[in-house]
C-alpha cells in the first residue's frame, strides 16, 4: 500500500507520508481533482511532479479530505477549508503532508553529495565540521529542510535562507534543533523536529511561544 506512514510530531500536528510506487494513470484515476487542479497537472513538464503532485492528494483523501477542500491563498500558501492548518512537500519517492492545529512548515528533501556543493550559499558550514561526507550531507539537507519549513510557515517575500534564517547547533541523533528567522526588524524562535525517513530528511517547523 502506498500510504507508507504516519508521524506524530507533538499534540497538535500529525505527517502523512505517501511513497510513489504507482505509475502516473494509476494515481491519475485514484485521485479527485478540481479543474484549476487538472489544468496545474497538466502544465508540469516532468512526470515526477505530476505524481508528486498527485500524491498529495492522495493524502488528502487518506485523511478525510479532497483536492476540493484544497486551496491556495495570494501567496501560494495551501490551506484547508475547515481551517485546519496544512503544509505540502514532495521529492521523488515521497509525498507528505501535515495537518495541524498551529501555523507549521514542512519540508521532505532527498539526501544528495551535492547538497554539500551548495551548503555554503545557504547555511554556516561550520555546523558540518568534524562529519563525515555521508553525515555532512544528511545535515546540511536538514539544514536546508529548516529553512524551508521556516520559509514556508512565515510565507512572506523576501526572506532570505542566508541572511534571515538561522539554525542552532544540533546533532543528527538529537532529531531536534531550534531556528530564528531575523526579518522585518523582528526575531522569531522556531522548534524543528525531523526525522530521516529511508534517504530523505523530513523537517518540520512550529513558531514557539
Amino acid at each position: 500500500m502506498p500510504f507508507y506512514k504516519e508521524v506524530n510530531i507533538d499534540s497538535c500536528a500529525k505527517v502523512f507520508l505517501w511513497k510513489i510506487e504507482e505509475d502516473f494513470n494509476t494515481l491519475f484515476r485514484s485521485a479527485r481533482l478540481k479543474d484549476v487542479s487538472l489544468t496545474r497537472l497538466e502544465g508540469m513538464k516532468s512526470e515526477s511532479h505530476q505524481k508528486g503532485f498527485l500524491g498529495v492528494r492522495m493524502l488528502l483523501q487518506q485523511c478525510g479530505y479532497s483536492d476540493f477542500d484544497l486551496y491556495y491563498d495570494e501567496f501560494g500558501k495551501p490551506h484547508l477549508q475547515d481551517g485546519t492548518h496544512i503544509s505540502i512537500s514532495h521529492s521523488f519517492d515521497f509525498s507528505a503532508i501535515v495537518l495541524s492545529d498551529k501555523n507549521i512548515g514542512l519540508d521532505i528533501e532527498q539526501v544528495k553529495e551535492k547538497v554539500l556543493r551548495i551548503a555554503p550559499r545557504f547555511m554556516d558550514v561550520s555546523h558540518l565540521e568534524n562529519l563525515s561526507e555521508v553525515d555532512q550531507a544528511r545535515k546540511a539537507t536538514v539544514i536546508w529542510g529548516i529553512k524551508e519549513a521556516v520559509f514556508k510557515l512565515k510565507n512572506e517575500a523576501g526572506i532570505s535562507f542566508p541572511d534571515h534564517i538561522f539554525e542552532e547547533e544540533f546533532l543528527l541523533a538529537d532529531k531536534k534543533s531550534k531556528a530564528q528567522l531575523h526579518f522585518n526588524n523582528t526575531i522569531e524562535h522556531y522548534a524543528i523536529c525531523f526525522e530521516e525517513i529511508e534517504n530523505y530528511m523530513l523537517v518540520c517547523a512550529l513558531k514557539s511561544d
